[in-house]
């Protein structure tokens, strides 16, 4: 993908990063953000010429629009995001993912964005129990007074306005489902993020109810690969993929076991009891990307959970040596 002009919403997160390091040379790329999780400012792409960041929230609709003019493609991350945060702020969640998503889709339209619009939305939308699922599939959303639930609604609301306004107004859209992903460089919450730091510190490792819930787990790399597969192929217009790994399903009690042995470390596991619904079964079918993107998910998860647990090292690393010590005098 060269010589596009691309607005990117939550483009200083996780995937919204490694999205950025891939694209950088070639395109320019204003990163829309309210820089809460800000792993892009712990790269060298935040100072690349090709990237201009704007600090700014997508429930600011006139500045959504001013933002976006002169752009021929839009990357829609924005949301409120993680189980304990969603919990929290229910009604923000809502709020953003919704009535946010909406002002950026109405200034998409008002500015003539041409190329396309990729939207993020969530494998949450399955519910508690998908196995294989594909998109054409049923899509729960969870007992009303569920606080976690919110933002699958949030985000399927989303899903129904991005695909009615690719209808309507002839916008090319796509929306993607992405199956807990991972990798160096992940803020906020996430099982293998949490379970890698507190290992390579042989500290307690956490796991809520028996370890039993099952989840698929994909690379980084491999969903960048996947988004990239959405922006350049037309076969991706009007279209919602699933994109995960399923080689990367294990129970959550399996995953802590792997990460042991992987960052080769001695933290105890302790099990604590669920303070709130949870996902107990999650794997993808990814036939409809394979078959009309062609992707193809290549990093397995003991690799995957290796090249994560480098990262994070030499982020340890590099906080201790940096950590000024405290002086003694007399």
């Amino acid at each position: 993908m060269k010589g596009h002009r691309i607005f990117m919403t939550g483009g200083a997160g996780f995937i919204g990063s490694h999205l950025v390091a891939r694209l950088a040379d070639d395109n320019e790329i204003t990163v829309f953000d309210t820089l809460q999780r800000n792993a892009l400012g712990r790269t060298r792409y935040a100072g690349h010429p090709h990237v201009r960041i704007v600090p700014g929230d997508i429930l600011d609709g006139a500045a959504v629009r001013r933002t976006m003019v002169g752009h021929d493609t839009v990357v829609h991350l924005a949301a409120i995001a993680g189980v304990d945060t969603v919990i929290k702020s229910p009604t923000h969640t809502m709020k953003v993912n919704i009535e946010g998503t909406q002002r950026v889709l109405e200034a998409a339209v008002e500015v003539g964005v041409n190329h396309r619009f990729l939207n993020f939305s969530t494998s949450e939308v399955f519910g508690s129990y998908t196995y294989r699922s594909s998109e054409k599939d049923d899509t729960q959303t969870g007992a009303v007074g569920g606080a976690r639930w919110t933002y699958a609604v949030a985000k399927l609301a989303a899903e129904h306005m991005v695909a009615s306004y690719g209808r309507e107004f002839g916008l090319p859209t796509v929306s993607v489902r992405p199956f807990n992903i991972y990798g160096p460089g992940q803020v906020g919450e996430g099982a293998i993020h949490h379970f890698v730091v507190r290992a390579l510190r042989n500290q307690e490792i956490l796991i809520h109810g028996h370890g039993d819930q099952i989840r698929s787990w994909c690379y980084i790399d491999d969903i960048v690969d996947a988004l990239l597969l959405c922006l350049n192929c037309n076969e991706a217009v009007g279209e919602v993929f699933n994109i995960g790994n399923p080689r990367g399903t294990v129970t959550i009690y399996g995953l802590a076991l792997a990460v042991l042995r992987v960052c080769r470390s001695h933290s105890p596991i302790r099990f604590v009891p669920r303070e709130h619904d949870d996902v107990e079964l999650r794997v993808p079918s990814i036939a409809k990307a394979q078959q009309l993107l062609g992707y193809d998910p290549k990093v397995d998860l003991e690799e995957g959970i290796r090249r994560t647990a480098e990262w994070y090292g030499q982020q340890i690393r590099h906080e201790r040596t940096t950590t000024p010590t405290a002086c003694l005098t007399a």
